[in-house]
């Protein structure tokens, strides 16, 4: 459960705080009449992100016998590349994540509404497809009871919560800081996905280290063993393979990803302004920043 809302609060904010931008620019720039289009881009990102991830688990229930865990295999691997490198960019990107979105719907609103749809639908799309693969990844690698889904929809409904308040600039957001925390707890996360990506291998196309285990509690389930596999990626079974590739990943990346970044004359602190009291001109910055000593 904790895995599955990690990702869907952390993606969910994601993409709810790429809305709220564009909605702050469109209403600022007195271009309220683009609204309706822009919220289309975004709903059918989203029915394209529930698509595909229907047709992920579509796709595994149909193949033959072994195909189901080599897929999963596959997908957890590429799962945790794109969550790796989405990690590093949004590290990067956090701070002018708002202008570069201004830019573009600047771009969109001189060529038409139906180039604002697009520049909505492609920022979200980017989000939900990424979340779609991650989650069923995450999903095929925890217990299978109502726990996981349960975590899914918490993190929808607390980062939609949090869009709202930080629209309405109800809350004061330190986006740099939350992404660089959630960054942290997905790479653990992501970690665990790994593994159990490289147990589905070992156990279907021979890769070596198969019965050598680091240590196996299978037949001795308990609720220690389920919290560390849901949280940590640890399971009951672990082969030195599966536990040497772990401590890699999450060593190295872990190490890579808090590395500091340096912005002579930036702050971490943001927040999303309300668009009835703007700070700046039509033109100005959405996202605020404010010194600290």
């Amino acid at each position: 459960m904790l895995s599955t809302f990690l990702i869907s609060l952390r993606e969910g904010l994601e993409a709810a705080l790429i809305i709220s931008i564009l909605i702050a620019y469109c209403v600022k720039s007195g271009r309220k009449g683009s609204l309706k289009f822009l919220w289309s881009g975004a709903a059918t990102a989203g029915l394209l992100a529930l698509a595909f991830g229907a047709l992920l688990s579509f796709t595994s229930t149909q193949l033959p016998s072994g195909g189901e865990e080599l897929f999963a295999g596959a997908t957890s691997i590429l799962a945790v590349i794109m969550v790796t490198i989405m990690v590093f960019w949004m590290k990067r990107s956090a701070r002018s994540i708002s202008k570069q979105l201004q830019g573009k719907v600047d771009t969109a609103l001189s060529l038409g509404n139906l180039a604002v749809a697009t520049v909505a639908f492609l920022a979200v799309a980017r989000e939900g497809l990424e979340t779609s693969l991650f989650l069923y990844a995450a999903f095929k690698s925890v217990s299978h009871d109502s726990a996981p889904f349960a975590g899914l929809l918490l993190g929808l409904l607390g980062a939609s919560l949090l869009g709202v308040l930080m629209y309405r600039k109800s809350i004061t957001f330190n986006i740099s800081r939350f992404f660089r925390i959630t960054g942290v707890a997905l790479i653990v996360v992501a970690a665990g996905v790994l593994v159990h990506g490289i147990n589905d291998f070992q156990s279907l196309v021979n890769l070596p280290g198969a019965k050598s285990f680091v240590w196996n509690f299978q037949q001795k389930s308990n609720i220690f063993t389920t919290l560390t596999d849901g949280t940590i990626g640890l399971s009951g079974s672990m082969t030195v393979l599966q536990l040497f590739i772990y401590l890699n990943y999450l060593i190295v990346t872990l190490l890579w990803f808090l590395k500091r970044i340096p912005t002579p004359g930036f702050t971490d602190h943001q927040s999303i302004p309300s668009h009835q009291s703007p700070e700046t001109g039509q033109n100005g910055p959405i996202l605020s920043s404010s010194k600290t000593t």
